[in-house]
């Protein structure tokens, strides 16, 4: 390749670097800048401290691969055809923020996860998505040229379960300050549950706090976008793969002092996708008019965040979807389950992958929950749901009291139900026009499995 022009190489050095650190299936507000008294977190609270803390972020798909897929496209995952399904394919003719930051000089890579989990070359990928891996930061850096500004995603396998790593963190985490969610029973068995995944949560945050002081010691954090959150919400029942706020609200921290100010705090709504433009923008490389998501560099405007699924794990017979759209504002949560007399968890016997009630992973908290099929705790984890579900969160936080049928929110609840019809037909949603089996006939090329502990 020829050298750049003096001029262009100057550019190129001015140019942010970008470090994405996320970890695999983290909920807000488990951190310590998110309030939680229980898990410790220093490197995100001290990125909060010098940054920016998004109080109001949200994965709106609550599925790892459809969940990375909006984030390197800035795309609804709707508009993505398979990819909004877990194993989906993400079709590389979607331009992402690593094959645009790639195509206009930045020295690109991952170590980890990356997008997934899925086969890349389904897309047309003779790599993973989010670049060429590493085997770690370090080694990315030895092979990076001097003269190339960086973007590097720390994509962590923690906290996914089994929760087994961490271990070191555990006995320093106090069951007796944890919060359990009302729609979990507070036993101890729960209690042990979150613990073993806040001492994953901690063991990320370690793995971060080692990426930044490499990039401190580089003498280029300054000129450094360090970004820190997670893809989704954690393995818990009414966690991933549900559309609840612990399957799609997420920690977020930035720290960039060029456009943030330390210790502010963005209480309107972001979205993991927003990252897309955000980088593209920070890098000066024209933003894609296919982008919905919007850059984080501009004050976010949004009163309302669209949440949606398709398929998760391949968990009802027929390889059925269970499909949801809905709208998270401040005051509620509103649901569209348009397919109700499916099973939102899966189906009650082990088709093909994880177990019965196959999209809640395993643990010991979901089998203790399982136990009584006559609980509120079976019923809200595993039952069957209605075709709308509506949540006032100024007296139910944890969207556990269904108040879609109350005759004193009907006028809230239609007023929130034309939005979701609006943004479907907005962008160009295939259930707004009728497709509506579409994501059931896709492939699903996940392995059959029961034993659903493996980290993917």
């Amino acid at each position: 390749m020829a050298a750049l022009p003096m001029a262009a190489a100057r550019a190129q050095e001015q140019r942010p670097n970008i470090l994405l650190m996320m970890a695999d299936n983290w909920a807000w507000p488990h951190c310590g800048a998110g309030g939680d008294p229980a898990v410790k977190t220093p490197a995100f609270d001290q990125l909060a401290k010098e940054g920016v803390l998004f109080t109001h972020a949200f994965s709106p798909n609550p599925s790892c691969s459809p969940a990375r897929s909006w984030l390197l496209t800035g795309q609804e995952t709707h508009r993505l055809g398979t990819a909004a399904s877990l194993y989906g394919a993400l079709s590389s003719s979607f331009p992402t923020f690593v094959s645009l930051l790639e195509a206009a000089g930045y020295f690109v890579g991952h170590a980890g996860k990356g997008w997934g989990p899925g086969r890349p070359a389904d897309g047309g990928y003779a790599q993973n998505p989010a670049g060429k891996q590493y085997p770690t930061f370090n080694a990315f850096l030895q092979a990076r040229p001097k003269d190339k500004p960086f973007l590097f995603w720390f994509s962590s396998r923690d906290p996914h379960v089994p929760w087994t790593e961490g271990e070191k963190y555990r006995a320093g985490i106090d069951a007796a300050k944890i919060r359990v969610p009302a729609h979990l029973p507070d036993e101890s068995a729960v209690r042990e549950d979150i613990r073993n995944y806040y001492a994953e949560v901690q063991n990320f945050d370690t793995d971060c706090a080692e990426l930044v002081g490499a990039v401190d010691r580089l003498g280029e954090l300054d000129r450094t976008m360090v970004v820190m959150t997670g893809d989704n919400g954690w393995q818990m029942p009414r966690g991933l793969a549900a559309c609840y706020d612990l399957g799609v609200r997420v920690p977020l921290a930035i720290r960039y002092p060029k456009a943030y100010r330390a210790g502010s705090k963005q209480d309107a709504f972001v979205i993991l996708g927003d990252l897309c433009p955000t980088f593209l923008e920070l890098a000066g490389v024209a933003i894609p008019k296919a982008v919905t998501a919007k850059s984080l560099l501009r004050p976010a405007r949004r009163d309302a965040v669209f949440v949606e699924r398709e398929r998760h794990a391949n968990v009802r017979r027929g390889n059925l979807a269970y499909p949801v759209r809905g709208i998270r504002t401040k005051g509620f949560l509103y649901l569209r389950n348009l397919e109700p007399d499916r099973y939102p968890a899966g189906d009650p016997e082990f088709y093909w992958s994880v177990g019965e009630f196959g999209d809640v992973d395993e643990s010991p908290s979901k089998r203790l929950t399982m136990r009584d099929s006559g609980s509120k705790y079976y019923a809200l984890s595993f039952g069957k749901r209605p075709a709308e579900e509506l949540y006032e969160l100024r007296t139910d936080p944890d969207q556990t009291r269904n108040v879609a049928g109350e005759p004193r929110l009907q006028k809230a609840k239609a007023e929130l139900a034309a939005r979701v019809d609006q943004w479907m037909k907005d962008t160009a949603d295939p259930r707004a026009e009728g497709r509506t089996d579409f994501w059931d006939q896709a492939p699903y090329v996940g392995p059959k499995s029961r034993q659903g502990q493996k980290k993917q």
